[in-house]
């Protein structure tokens, strides 16, 4: 499964001072990632996935944030500063499930 949208960069609020920044994916194409992934999982319910920003690529995981009804994408520093995007821009994501 790869899927393509577009979200805007938010700061984790409980960890402010470690600037831990994330994406949200849509509530819709989360769902039918819990639905494809069901069954046992990573720590913390973590998914495996391939994503791209822009030029950069990268492996990692997602996590489901039930406050937010969606699984959060953790974008690295690097990432953000080669892309030259932070909080509050919007990016083109891909996001692309492995391991399944």
């Amino acid at each position: 499964m790869i899927v393509v949208f577009d979200a805007e960069l938010w700061v984790w609020d409980a960890r402010r001072e470690e600037t831990w920044t994330f994406v949200s994916l849509p509530q819709d194409i989360s769902e039918e990632i819990r639905e494809i992934t069901d069954g046992p999982r990573r720590g913390f319910g973590a998914v495996r996935v391939q994503v791209g920003i822009g030029g950069s690529q990268w492996k990692t995981s997602i996590f489901p944030d039930a406050k937010r009804g969606a699984y959060v994408l953790p974008v690295k520093k690097a990432v953000r500063k080669a892309e030259g995007i932070e909080e509050g821009d919007v990016a083109k994501v891909t996001v692309e499930l492995i391991d399944l």
